[in-house]
């Protein structure tokens, strides 16, 4: 009889510790077969914009909670030194646009008629002082003229004579205008003119702060008045696309879902609001379950984790929110991609 109670308490064992066990492999699965329910939280990225330079912050565009657009502006630093900068910049690039303009375009007719005008009066007093000069040295053989005389006119015959070569150098560089080696060190110096004026509008453009994505602010870490540089974050904007639920699904269940499974989300915030998704991501690595998640029971199970791309057109979702998610294990998988248009289950 005492043998018989033996068995008897060891068979209610055996099939306790197997209940126990199919427990604890299905737990998260609801009564239905077809069905998987695991919860999670919503989760969003969140960025951390800042300046590209250093300075004091002057005004700050928007308050925590604003919605703001990617490129739209939202802060400024003090931009005394880089406006007059670019000024500056633009100023000497204007002064070397002149000047190649000026040199590429060459003399103008006008100062080629001047030059011809001043080489031909020159050429004409030449002319005139040779005339002078050598009457004076014939009359210095008759001694009529005197040496002194002679030496004056050929002098000014000299004279006459290295001006009018001047003139005529003149002249013919009027005609041909400037070197191409000149033409060339100008533009050299305009290239030069106007990469200094791309780095000064690059460094006025960094006392500007854009909202680099689509998005709604979180929290003002600095406001006007404070030191700011690459290293100080200004604001927290929430990115609230791509929007997922992180939840954590149990090794025994890993093998019945599949990267882009259909989905739904529901929360105890909005009751009967069912919110469409998709499996979007499944992680690689195993982990110990978040204690935010499973009872204490629970913890030191193997579990993975994995996103549900959520379609939340009206903005209802928030960080951190506790949610519900409910995967059609019978769906077939669609494209696993970030989008606000769930995969056909149905498609192959």
């Amino acid at each position: 009889m005492r043998s018989l109670l033996r068995i008897g308490l060891l068979l209610l064992i055996v099939l306790a510790l197997g209940a126990g066990a199919w427990f604890y492999l299905h737990r998260g699965r609801p009564a239905g077969a077809h069905t998987l329910t695991l919860y999670g939280d919503v989760d969003i990225r969140e960025v951390q914009p800042a300046f590209n330079a250093s300075g004091h912050v002057t005004a700050l565009a928007v308050q925590e909670g604003a919605v703001v657009k990617k490129g739209e502006l939202i802060a400024t630093l003090d931009d005394t030194r880089t406006a007059a900068a670019l000024a500056q910049a633009k100023a000497e690039m204007r002064n070397r646009q002149a000047v190649l303009a000026a040199l590429v375009a060459g003399s103008r007719p006008q100062q080629i008629a001047q030059a011809q005008a001043t080489m031909e009066a020159a050429r004409v007093t030449y002319l005139n002082a040779g005339v002078t000069y050598r009457r004076v040295e014939r009359l210095a053989t008759t001694s009529a003229a005197t040496i002194q005389q002679r030496d004056d006119d050929k002098a000014l015959y000299d004279a006459a004579h290295h001006r009018y070569q001047a003139a005529n150098q003149a002249y013919l560089l009027a005609v041909a205008g400037p070197r191409q080696e000149d033409i060339a060190a100008a533009r050299a110096s305009l290239q030069a003119a106007e990469a200094g004026v791309a780095l000064a509008q690059r460094e006025y453009h960094d006392t500007r702060l854009y909202a680099p994505s689509d998005g709604v602010v979180e929290d003002r870490i600095l406001e006007p008045g404070d030191m700011a540089s690459p290293a100080t974050p200004v604001f927290t904007i929430a990115l609230p696309s791509p929007l997922w639920v992180r939840a954590y699904v149990p090794e025994s269940d890993l093998g019945r879902i599949r990267l882009g499974m259909a989905a739904t989300v529901t929360t105890d915030s909005y009751p009967g609001r069912v919110y469409p998704g998709w499996i979007g991501y499944l992680s690689p690595t195993a982990e110990f379950t978040p204690k935010t998640v499973e009872t204490p029971a629970l913890r030191t199970a193997l579990v993975y984790q994995l996103r549900v791309y959520v379609c939340d057109p009206r903005g209802e979702l928030r960080l951190g929110m506790p949610a519900t998610v409910h995967i059609d294990l019978t769906a077939r998988p669609g494209p696993a991609r970030p989008g606000c248009t769930p995969p056909d289950a149905r498609a192959h």
